[in-house]
């Protein structure tokens, strides 16, 4: 047996009815703190540096899914082989 519910509800109501805190004003008031380093120039607060750790492991991680895919392709490619020669 088989259900099927469709919910309408903006972010904010489902937020809410999970019982999750409202994050907007830190997260608002975090970034505004964030611009104001890096516009005033610290140190470890250039653009660079802020997105290096997600850069690296968006990076790692393409490289991982184009290994995943290389593998699934000649492993594909060896399987077909040895049916053909059946």
């Amino acid at each position: 047996m088989n259900f099927k519910v469709d919910v309408e509800m903006t972010p904010e109501e489902l937020r809410k009815v999970l019982g999750l805190p409202d994050v907007e004003s830190f997260q608002n008031e975090m970034m505004g703190k964030i611009q104001e380093r890096m516009e005033a120039g610290a140190e470890g607060y250039d653009p660079l540096t802020l997105f290096q750790p997600y850069m690296a492991s968006g990076l790692g991680s393409m490289d991982a899914i184009q290994k995943m895919l290389l593998n699934m392709m000649t492993s594909y490619t060896g399987n077909h082989k040895n049916s053909d020669k059946k």
